[in-house]
């Protein structure tokens, strides 16, 4: 079955890079530029809200690192990253505390949009409270738990380890021993290492071009 990959290298598109590698799939990429042909009618046509990373395998189009990462999972069952029997519930959890809460908080933030000064029911409307209780969720959970679902890794630990290990970089995740543990062991893996390399490689090509 055929896969295609849109991506950018200086995108989210790193975290689905990783997760083709995690699985061992066969893709093609299709380097998505930013502004003009991220907005055209022909990528749109992909994915309507204009930006990457997108996957089309076989006629089946997935959009959201998130959505994509776990379609990878159930799709490639022999590379075991999908939740196991006892699983699904921590799984489920924490990848879509990644993709929610832990990513509305540090983006709001890094927008210059900070909640800590709202009152409660404001908060409330905004699913994730503040960002110091994100934080502080996230790191008693891991801070407990080798991985998202205890000690084993899974592909909720490409995405969330994916946010950890950039806020970490960024400045935009708290730099506490208990994160940058986390962020090591997740991010210290072959499958992550070769993809990286690839988007470097093409972040590269693109910078030499004149």
């Amino acid at each position: 079955m055929a896969l295609t990959f849109y991506t950018n290298p200086m995108s989210r598109g790193g975290i689905v890079r990783w997760a083709l590698h995690e699985v061992g799939a066969d893709y093609e990429t299709r380097v998505i530029s930013y502004g003009k042909e991220m907005k055209s009618d022909d990528y749109r046509a992909v994915n309507p809200m204009g930006k990457v990373p997108a996957i089309d395998h076989d006629g089946v189009i997935v959009t959201e690192c998130a959505a994509i990462c776990h379609y990878l999972a159930a799709t490639f069952p022999d590379a075991g990253l999908a939740p196991q029997p006892g699983e699904t519930g921590a799984y489920f959890r924490w990848l879509f505390f990644a993709a929610g809460p832990f990513e509305q908080a540090v983006t709001n933030r890094s927008a210059g949009f900070d909640s800590a000064s709202l009152d409660a029911q404001k908060k409330g409307m905004l699913g994730y409270g503040d960002y110091d209780l994100t934080m502080g969720v996230i790191e008693g959970h891991l801070g407990r738990n080798d991985f998202a679902v205890g000690n084993r890794f899974t592909m909720a630990d490409v995405y969330l380890g994916s946010q950890v290990a950039w806020g970490i970089k960024f400045g935009t995740v708290p730099d506490t021993p208990v994160l940058r543990a986390y962020a090591g062991r997740a991010t210290d893996r072959q499958a992550a290492r070769d993809a990286r390399a690839l988007d470097m490689a093409l972040i590269a090509e693109t910078q030499a071009q004149p």
